[in-house]
């Protein structure tokens, strides 16, 4: 059953999954693997507050939040000490992963520089399973202490705080605070920016951490030591040729850099850097999004609708994120008249296939790579239909969707 909850839809666009639902077999079923959902800590305490009233309608999202913590209680702690083989560091405890569709070269005698197979994943992947592991660990976390904060229950704060502990703390096992080595070419390149979106998955693990905040297993030193480890990861993406490489990416990874950079800066209570990034990422949405509210980089990739509503989800975690700033994201126009607001408005006729998206698509669109977007947006924006469009997506399994706590 573990296996179910955890598995991961893609190795190249793993991360932790907010969304889970129940269908009539009660088989867990993955939604997605970008539907990961920022949490409104406002809107958390008003479900807790209802819960405890026994609110029927939130009844069957909490069992099931219950039901997946549960079997997390049988999820072993990960750490980069699982790799098989070493970076070029030598020191097992620094991040790795590598590009999946690089092989060894067959025409040199040691396989150097390794060569591009488009698609084809070598499985050699599997000896750094760094990339994998992580966005477990973050799901765990994060689903542990929703079901800490909604049952009081210490025993899930007990497990998550263990969880970040082997992959954060413990010298013995924790990850050094960088990224020097992911993605990485074998004979081309040690490291590249494109790793960088490997952690944006921390940015889910950190709501985790606010909610096991009162709980007895995650103390005051406990938090002040991973704020240390962030405060030094923060500093190796912003002064790091990799971290500043990826800084500069014209298209997603740009934007996922300021969310990332953007949550760990708030976390480590970088209030003035937390500014900084907000008017850095309206700065992007100016250059990178077209007239039309659209992001051209976007468009040119084979599942052009995918990466549209992933750049949004990018956009939409500053957003949630910029509440805690000098600057309301939500609220923005920049100089050539462009915001997200707009940019909201243009992609959910899309999603909600109220236009016919014309762009290139390999690969159906998966409607609930939307859920995160249309969800706060709704709600921001005054949009109710967005949520009406998940329900009638969602069919009957919507009551039992965990966003409804959210």
């Amino acid at each position: 059953m573990i296996i179910k909850i955890l598995k991961l839809g893609a190795i190249v666009l793993a991360s932790c999954v907010a969304i889970t639902t129940t269908l009539a077999q009660d088989k867990q079923v993955k939604l997605s693997n970008t539907d990961i959902i920022k949490l409104d800590f406002k809107s958390l305490a008003k479900k807790k507050a209802q819960l405890k009233v026994n609110d029927a309608a939130l009844l069957p999202a909490y069992d099931a939040l219950i039901k997946i913590a549960d079997e997390l209680l049988q999820y072993k702690p990960v750490s980069v000490m699982d790799k098989t083989d070493l970076p070029p560091s030598g020191n097992k405890h620094d991040y790795m992963s590598i590009g999946p569709y690089w092989w060894p070269n067959p025409n040199t005698p040691n396989g150097l520089p390794y060569i591009r197979k488009d698609g084809e994943v070598n499985p050699e992947v599997r000896n750094y399973p760094d990339k994998e592991n992580m966005p477990k660990l973050c799901e765990a976390v994060y689903n542990l202490s929703l079901a800490y904060y909604f049952s009081d229950n210490e025993k899930y704060a007990q497990h998550a705080t263990k969880l970040l502990e082997v992959w954060f703390l413990d010298t013995a096992t924790q990850m050094h605070p960088n990224l020097n080595y992911g993605q990485a070419i074998k004979g081309v390149i040690e490291g590249r920016a494109e790793g960088v979106i490997d952690t944006r998955q921390f940015i889910f693990a950190l709501d985790g951490v606010t909610l096991l905040k009162g709980s007895k297993a995650w103390t005051n030193e406990k938090d002040v030591a991973l704020k240390q480890w962030f405060s030094l990861f923060l500093n190796w993406l912003n002064s790091s040729k990799i971290g500043k490489d990826e800084m500069d990416a014209k298209n997603n990874h740009g934007v996922w850099f300021d969310a990332q950079t953007l949550a760990i800066a708030l976390y480590v209570g970088n209030n003035a850097e937390a500014n900084e990034i907000v008017t850095r990422a309206a700065k992007r949405l100016d250059i990178q999004a077209n007239k039309d509210g659209l992001f051209p980089y976007e468009l040119e990739r084979t599942t052009s609708l995918h990466y549209s509503v992933f750049i949004m989800n990018a956009f939409n975690v500053i957003a949630k994120l910029s509440e805690q700033t000098n600057t309301n994201f939500w609220a923005i126009e920049t100089p050539s008249g462009k915001s997200f607001k707009k940019c909201v408005e243009t992609i959910v006729p899309f999603i909600t296939k109220q236009k016919i998206w014309t762009y290139p698509e390999i690969r159906p669109f998966q409607v609930t790579d939307a859920y995160p977007l249309l969800l706060h947006a709704g709600n921001k924006y005054e949009h109710p239909e967005y949520l009406d469009f998940i329900k009638t997506t969602a069919k009957g399994n919507y009551n039992k969707l965990l966003l409804n706590l959210f």
